[in-house]
């Protein structure tokens, strides 16, 4: 299995970035999914899309992408968090 590539951004790429790498970490973990997961701040993101297979921001993207780009604000407030974690496993799978 391909190991798959998923960008977190956020406002600084520190915090809430971290936050929503973990969750997605777990996620994957449970899908049998191998994951590389890079965290960024969103003002960044053109330099770390490249080979991304999905993008989850917790922040609004202006730039348009190849890939898939997933809100994952919900990972913070935990409301809908279970809808967004499926989202990015079925994006991981196609």
């Amino acid at each position: 299995m391909d190991t798959k590539r998923i960008v977190v951004a956020c406002g600084t790429g520190i915090a809430t970035s971290t936050v929503v790498a973990d969750k997605i970490a777990e996620a994957c973990k449970k899908e049998g999914l191998k994951v590389d997961i890079v965290q960024c701040k969103v003002t960044e993101l053109k330099s770390y899309a490249d080979g991304a297979d999905v993008i989850v921001s917790t922040t609004i993207v202006k730039d348009k992408f190849n890939v898939p780009v997933i809100n994952g604000l919900s990972l913070i407030t935990g409301i809908g968090e279970e809808a967004v974690l499926k989202q990015v496993v079925e994006a991981l799978k196609k």
